[in-house]
């Protein structure tokens, strides 16, 4: 009988260690569920509407894709800082960069900027097959590992300096940089399929930057249009 209540006693306090607690690494938690929901529906109260976008923005763990040290953070609205002088972007500039693409499943969309793999991740949610680009190669690596380990099989990353664009898997429904240029790259409009999409900031880290959509009509005419301001790390040339 006591060897009974012992092993009851053990399995009760394994099954206690499973749970993570707020903060932790793991698997997603009531918590983080709640948080989750709050940033969606402030998302949605500032002007997203597209109820796929918002779906993807519930359904990933961006609790997964960020600093251990921030985890207690992850659903703010606001980047955070990750390896290499990187962020992960603001939810809300994550979301309105996606409802702006007007992507549906089974497209395939070039992102440049991996950074943590959260905004490939939401993009996957989608049902599209995601290629993303990294210039930090362990960066690269560990968006690998992460989209892995948490199931996103539809993102396919490779560590390449995005101005060039992915040529041998274009042309692409959409792209989207994560990076603020100070030009829109032409193998990125090149690489863009008739009919798609772009959103890219454009502008100076020490300045101005603007939100750019990019459109090419069916003929391959392209025009561009200013969206909103924002802040984004710059995006870099070269292997790092």
């Amino acid at each position: 009988m006591r060897l009974a209540r012992s092993l009851t006693f053990l399995a009760t306090l394994a099954m206690v260690a499973a749970v993570p607690l707020p903060g932790q690494a793991g698997p997603d938690n009531p918590t983080f569920r709640d948080r989750r929901q709050a940033m969606v529906d402030l998302i949605a109260s500032r002007g997203v509407r597209d109820s796929a976008t918002l779906a993807a923005m519930r359904a990933v763990l961006r609790h997964e894709f960020v600093l251990t040290e921030h985890r207690r953070r992850a659903y703010g609205d606001h980047p955070l800082p990750i390896e290499h002088g990187q962020t992960i972007s603001q939810p809300y500039i994550v979301a309105y960069m996606t409802e702006i693409l007007r992507l549906r499943p089974d497209m395939k969309v070039l992102e440049v900027g991996t950074g943590s793999a959260y905004q490939a991740a939401v993009l996957a949610a989608l049902g599209v097959d995601v290629y993303t680009m990294e210039i930090f190669a362990p960066l690269a690596e560990s968006a690998r590992r992460r989209l892995a380990r948490l199931g996103h099989r539809r993102v396919t990353v490779r560590h390449a300096d995005g101005h060039f664009g992915w040529p041998d898997e274009a042309p692409f429904d959409a792209v989207i940089v994560t990076a603020a240029a100070g030009y829109i790259p032409p193998a990125l409009i090149d690489q863009l399929r008739p009919g798609g999409r772009m959103v890219i900031p454009v502008g100076s880290v020490y300045g101005v930057q603007n939100l750019i959509l990019v459109t090419k009509d069916a003929q391959g005419a392209v025009t561009t249009r200013h969206l909103i301001p924002v802040r984004f790390v710059p995006m870099l040339e070269g292997l790092r």
